[in-house]
C-alpha cells in the first residue's frame, strides 16, 4: 500500500520532480558539464562515487526541499547510497518533505516500428522489494517515441502498462515514460496517436489502480488535459527532453496541470567549483523557475 502522506503530496502537492537519474552511460558526460574532466577519475566506481557526491550536494543544499521539490528520481545506486550518514530515501523524506522514486528501466532496444521499447528487466521483482523496504514510493521507467506508427505506440503503452501492473503488485506507483522525441519528424501526429492509446490503457486498468505519467511537452498545448483530468492518473509530468530550462519552461506553463520533472534542465548551471552558497544559490534560481511553470496558471 502507498504511504498516504507521500501519496497526498504527489496528487495534490504543488512544485515539480527533480530527475537525479542520469545512469552510467550518461554519466561522464554530466560529469563534464559539471566541471569534472573524464582524467579526475579512473574505473566506474570512482566515475560513480563522483556523481553520488554531486547529487549529494544536491540534495543537501538547503533550497533543495518538500516546499518546491515534490520528489525526486534516484538511480539504482543513489538509492542504495548514503546522505548525511542516512540511507538517500530516508534522509530525502525525512529531513527533506521529498518523495523517493527509482528509475528501474535498464536503457532501449534498437529502433523498430518507429520506437524503441525497453530491453527487459532482469532481477526486477527483486529490485522492487528492496526498493520498497528501503521507503521509496515509486518507480519510473522510460521508453522512446520516433515516428507516428500506430503499431509501435500501441506497443510501447502495452510494455509500458504490462510493467505498470508489476510494479503496482509491489505497493509502488509507477511513473509511465514513454518519450515523444523532440526532434521526431513526425512529433504532433505521434503525440495524438500516444494519448489515444494511452487513453486506452488507463480504462482498462483495474479498480483502484493509478499510475503516473511522464510526457514530452507537446507541440499543442493542452493536448494531454484529459490525462491530467483522468480518475487513474495521480499526475502528469514533463520532461524536459533537450529543451533549454527557459524554454522548457515556458512550454511547460502553456500546459495546464503538468509539472515538471525535469533532470538536465534543472542541474545544467552548477559547477563543482562553486562554493556551497554559489552552488545553493544557482540551484535555488533554477528550482524557483521551474517551480513556477509547474504551478503556473496561465
Amino acid at each position: 500500500m502507498h504511504d498516504a502522506k507521500m501519496m497526498a503530496q504527489m496528487s495534490n502537492g504543488a512544485g515539480f520532480i527533480a530527475a537525479l537519474d542520469q545512469s552510467g552511460g550518461s554519466t561522464p558526460g554530466a560529469l563534464r558539464a559539471y566541471g569534472i574532466p573524464d582524467s579526475a577519475y579512473s574505473g566506474d566506481a570512482e566515475m560513480f562515487a563522483a556523481m553520488h557526491a554531486m547529487r549529494v550536494r544536491i540534495m543537501t543544499a538547503p533550497s533543495f526541499t518538500g516546499e518546491k521539490v515534490l520528489a525526486a528520481i534516484l538511480f539504482e545506486q543513489t538509492m542504495d547510497g548514503q546522505a548525511l550518514g542516512q540511507p538517500v530515501p530516508t534522509y530525502l523524506w525525512q529531513e527533506r518533505g521529498i518523495v523517493p522514486f527509482l528509475k528501474v528501466d535498464k536503457g532501449l532496444e534498437p529502433e523498430a516500428d518507429g520506437v524503441q521499447l525497453m530491453k527487459p528487466i532482469p532481477g526486477l521483482d527483486d529490485l522492487l522489494a528492496r526498493a520498497a523496504k528501503l521507503g521509496i514510493f515509486g518507480t519510473k521507467e522510460r521508453s522512446v517515441v520516433n515516428l507516428a506508427s500506430p503499431s509501435g505506440i500501441e506497443a510501447i503503452v502495452a510494455q509500458q502498462f504490462e510493467l505498470a501492473e508489476q510494479i503496482l503488485g509491489h505497493g509502488l506507483m509507477p511513473i509511465l515514460e514513454p518519450e515523444v522525441l523532440i526532434k521526431s519528424a513526425e512529433r504532433e501526429a505521434a503525440e495524438e496517436l500516444l494519448l489515444a492509446a494511452i487513453l486506452r490503457h488507463l480504462d482498462a486498468l483495474d479498480g483502484d489502480k493509478k499510475v503516473m505519467l511522464k510526457l514530452s511537452i507537446p507541440v499543442k498545448p493542452d493536448l494531454y488535459a484529459p490525462l491530467v483530468a483522468h480518475p487513474k492518473v495521480v499526475r502528469v509530468v514533463a520532461l524536459s527532453g533537450g529543451f533549454s530550462r527557459s524554454e522548457a519552461c515556458r512550454l511547460l506553463a502553456e500546459n495546464h496541470g503538468m509539472i515538471a520533472s525535469f533532470s538536465r534542465a534543472l542541474v545544467s548551471d552548477l559547477q563543482h567549483g562553486m562554493s556551497d552558497a554559489e552552488f545553493d544559490a544557482t540551484l535555488s534560481a533554477a528550482i524557483d523557475e521551474i517551480y513556477e511553470a509547474s504551478t503556473a496558471k496561465v
